[in-house]
């Protein structure tokens, strides 16, 4: 193949087969991502194979896909009759095969019990029409898939399935059509900014790498992924890998390096697995190696398993763990783009902002811009976890708000609870109180509110979870993933963490809010890379909504969530109405009464568990 032509013929060849393997055939897709095997998925899949060659059904075709984002409803099982629209099950059991194949697949008539939504209009007189479409779903209405496009669509292990739907036009367009400059130009019109956290202009960034001059330069994927609660990265490359393969050549095209690293978390291992086929197959395409697409670009790309050191999500600290080093930040400058791999130039970035490439070579920079806000263009993906009622990927436009988010499309806080927080921008971002929650997610209004994009997680808390505890969590997190490099890090984090100790065990003082302040000033100012730098932040965003919860530990010694042991205390009040119902939930026996007569708790042997206050049916046990 030497130009988009030849590319088209290719394409047109693989959609005749793709058809022709189709033609009057039953198609079933299972969720086969780590979300849905976390599930289930293999049993089912095993289950239903069983059903169809049991029932001799030789006009079945069962096929693995991605995550679609629908984490909470894994295992997901699409089935597709020829001519039908294609119907999504969700929470899919091994049990459910049975009645999956001879209902629908045999029959034609969808399992309406187990079915999210449809893909498709018509057919309504087949028994569809009460299914709800899938635009009509509270979960997609406010999406917009662009990187997760793919997701839960093709099978990710088809190089076939993904050329067939326009994959490596961008790489073609690019190579045949266009120069390094013009590409660059077009990543700059388009206004895309790194996606891993800092959000710096990618065009900008690809041109630093252009202008330095040598022998030999390197483009990095930083597929490192390390924030608790964040696996928008792992989906993409479990669910789409030649995606991630496709515009890491195009960037390598346009900072001129001729070999790419993905450097990701061994903790990966189906993202690894997919990604290894989906190289090999390219380079038998010719997609990726030598004289791509006739021309004389030669590109060679390259696995790098990391050993799950957070601090090498830092791009320094990713360079040294590649060069077979202890992953610990250097000093910059010099910057990647004039120092990086072995000494050479080096472009680093994430899998979710080369996911976006091919797709604005092929569209234009200019239809990628009108999208999302004026500072902040595209879509961005969000893993949505904690007290939420549905978990998983979503995609937004920039400027989307955070209610939109939580309660539009996530449903709101699990168990009809109160929301309390959203915590966005993993360890190094911050806390955001329900104040906040009419704030446009993009790039600057979250920094302004003292939080930060990061790579994408958000995790929901409710009423009974503690903020000060929230900021211990995330910080004896980033204190001992801390390399201990720097002193301001190693030592700073630590004497944080026990001030922060100190005040949940009961016997802070209210001159500790003003010594967490301080040592949180010294680390930003002077934290040798920018895990160190942003380390405080959850502190300090949560002294900054939540301060009340702060003063309320130190001077009232009382925590209003109930979540800090040292300062919750249970009683039993005359509401008691002796079922027991406590007394055989506690699992230290610290509970005594007879039955339909008021019971007492021994606050020696109470462990503040709190299964007497959730079991109660009568509400009479408070929490002081």
């Amino acid at each position: 193949m030497k130009n988009l032509a030849d590319l088209e013929l290719l394409r047109n060849q693989y959609k005749n087969e793709i058809e022709n393997e189709n033609r009057d055939k039953v198609i079933v897709l299972i969720g086969m991502g780590t979300c849905g095997i976390a599930a289930g998925a293999k049993k089912v899949l095993a289950a239903l194979q069983k059903e169809v060659q049991d029932h001799a059904l030789y006009n079945v075709i069962i096929k693995e896909t991605g995550c679609i984002g629908m984490c909470e409803q894994e295992v997901l099982v699409d089935i597709a009759r020829p001519g039908e629209v294609r119907i999504t099950y969700g929470k899919v059991k091994p049990e459910n095969a049975k009645i999956l194949v001879e209902e629908h697949i045999i029959n034609g008539r969808p399992v309406k019990n187990l079915a999210v939504g449809k893909f498709l209009d018509g057919n309504e007189d087949k028994g569809f029409a009460d299914i709800p479409k899938y635009s009509d779903l509270p979960f997609w209405k406010k999406q917009q898939h662009l990187v997760l496009g793919h997701c839960g669509v093709i099978d990710p292990n088809s190089l076939k399935e993904y050329v067939a739907d326009g994959g490596y036009v961008g790489l073609c367009k690019a190579l045949t059509t266009l120069s390094a400059e013009e590409v660059i130009n077009e990543i700059k019109k388009s206004g895309l900014r790194g996606r891993g956290g800092g959000g710096f202009p990618t065009g900008v960034k690809w041109q630093f790498a252009h202008d330095s001059k040598a022998d030999q330069k390197y483009i990095i994927c930083n597929a490192d992924e390390g924030d608790p609660g964040a696996f928008m990265d792992r989906s993409v490359m479990e669910g789409d890998p030649h995606r991630l393969v496709e515009g890491m050549v195009i960037g390598g095209y346009a900072i001129g390096a001729t070999e790419g690293y993905i450097y990701v978390r061994a903790e990966y291992p189906l993202a690894i697995r997919r990604l290894q086929k989906a190289i090999a197959d390219a380079e038998a395409a010719g997609f990726l190696g030598n004289n791509i697409f006739g021309t004389d670009f030669n590109f060679h790309l390259h696995i790098k398993e990391g050993a799950g050191a957070f601090v090498c999500g830092e791009e320094t600290a990713l360079m040294q763990s590649i060069e077979g080093k202890r992953g610990m930040p250097r000093p910059r400058p010099p910057f990647p783009a004039v120092s990086g791999l072995w000494g050479k130039p080096t472009n680093i970035n994430n899998v979710e902002t080369f996911a976006n490439v091919a797709m604005i070579l092929v569209n234009g920079g200019e239809w990628y811009a009108k999208m999302g806000t004026e500072g902040s263009k595209g879509t961005k993906v969000f893993a949505l976890t904690g007290k939420i009622k549905h978990t998983g990927l979503a995609e937004v436009p920039m400027g989307t708000t955070l209610r939109e988010i939580i309660f539009d499309i996530g449903g709101g806080i699990a168990n009809d609870k109160k929301f309390k927080a959203v915590q966005i921008g993993g360890p190094s971002g911050g806390c955001l109180p329900e104040s906040m929650l009419d704030l446009p997610v993009d790039y600057d209004s979250l920094i302004k509110a003292g939080a930060m994009m990061g790579s994408g997680g958000l995790v929901v808390m409710d009423e009974t979870t503690c903020m000060v505890d929230v900021a211990k969590f995330f910080l004896t997190f980033t204190q001992s993933e801390s390399c201990g490099k720097c002193t301001p890090c190693r030592e700073g984090t630590k004497r944080m963490l026990e001030v922060l100790n100190r005040i949940i065990d009961g016997k802070g003082k209210i001159e500790d809010l003003d010594i967490l302040e301080d040592l949180a000033g010294t680390i930003k100012d002077t934290a040798l890379c920018g895990l160190g730098q942003t380390a405080p932040n959850p502190v300090l965003a949560t002294l900054r909504y939540f301060r009340n919860e702060y003063e309320a530990h130190i001077k009232e010694h009382h925590c209003t969530a109930g979540a800090c042991k040292a300062l919750t205390k249970y009683e039993i009040t005359n509401l008691c109405k002796g079922c027991g119902l406590c007394k055989r939930n506690c699992p230290a026996g610290a509970i005594s009464g007879e039955p339909k007569g008021q019971h007492k708790i021994d606050e020696n042997k109470c462990i503040k568990c709190g299964a007497c206050f959730n079991n109660c049916p009568f509400k009479a046990i408070v929490r002081c």
